[in-house]
């Protein structure tokens, strides 16, 4: 089959197609025929770095996917040959879903919805799992509240949007100008364009920060939070010293990685089928081009999510 691999850790451009051998799928495993497979931020870091896993090169990237089940393991009761299901599987363990074949935990996939296509629903698992995970698993957001939601056009945050609005919140994106259209069509209540403004001067009494980009950010959105307010962080694992911060002014402070799960897939297919959740398509792109599809997803100026099709469904 073919997928894309990498020799050494670097730049897009050490990313290649390579044949390799069809994965088979063990006891409690599937085999997925992966139709399009998502790509995220942690993919380009896993790329140019050993990343969580601490992984030497060669490495296979890759964790969203959806696709059609082609056969079943040992002990699998759930799922059968010609399922069309999606997922994430193993997260945050290797999964390889950049190939034409892959293997999965059968309950780390859910059944796709018919509202929505392979391409589609390759750009949900590991962006809308992050999002629900943070917001409702975390977070507890409850009608009412406000949340503040950074980058609110990305991959991570638009869906965090829509799935904040479902909970009943007054929802608060920054975006640039730009995109401020999209994020309130999302459900927005309001936008800042965070280039021009200073988020903290125009946002307070927040319950809720998603912060999806780090650094700074988680700081100086503690000055936007009512007392007991959280903010979730997700960008990297020194976020999770700012809780130290947080707690000496009555605040709240977590980071979070995202991880496999069927439950939260489920409540996103709800979503989806209630017409309140729908992914926003970037770019849609070959296998072979899995080095630009790294390049727009670095470029941080993406609208949605970006995924790469195998030429067939």
């Amino acid at each position: 089959m073919r997928a894309i691999g990498q020799d050494v850790f670097g730049g897009p451009e050490v990313l290649k197609i390579v044949e390799v051998v069809p994965p088979q799928a063990g006891p409690a495993e599937v085999l997925v025929r992966v139709v399009a497979a998502g790509v995220n931020p942690t993919d380009a870091w896993h790329r140019s770095s050993a990343g969580l896993s601490g992984r030497d090169a060669p490495v296979r990237l890759g964790w969203d996917v959806s696709g059609v089940v082609e056969a079943v393991g040992a002990g699998v009761t759930t799922l059968a040959p010609g399922d069309e299901v999606f997922g994430l599987p193993r997260h945050p363990r290797p999964a390889g879903t950049y190939a034409e074949f892959v293997t999965s935990p059968a309950r780390h996939l859910v059944r796709k919805p018919s509202e929505i296509s392979h391409t589609q629903a390759a750009a949900l698992p590991l962006a809308g799992l992050t999002a629900w995970q943070a917001l409702v698993d975390t977070a507890d957001v409850r009608p009412g509240q406000r949340v503040l939601i950074h980058a609110a056009a990305g991959g991570v945050g638009h869906l965090a949007v829509q799935i904040a609005k479902a909970r009943g919140a007054h929802v608060i994106g920054t975006a640039r100008t730009d995109n401020h259209a999209f994020v309130r069509g999302l459900g927005a209540d309001e936008v800042v364009d965070y280039t021009r403004t200073d988020f903290t001067t125009a946002v307070r009494d927040v319950d809720v920060v998603l912060d999806t980009i780090g650094g700074e950010y988680g700081p100086r959105s503690l000055k936007t939070l009512r007392p007991g307010g959280i903010v979730v962080s997700l960008a990297s694992p020194a976020e999770a010293a700012l809780d130290d911060v947080a707690r000496p002014l009555g605040l709240r402070s977590r980071f979070m990685i995202v991880e496999a799960d069927q439950e939260g897939l489920r409540q996103l297919v709800s979503l989806v089928e209630a017409g309140r959740l729908l992914p926003e398509i970037a770019a849609s792109l070959p296998l072979e081009e899995a080095a630009k599809a790294h390049e727009l997803t670095q470029s941080g100026r993406t609208r949605g999510k970006i995924v790469l099709t195998m030429g067939r469904h």
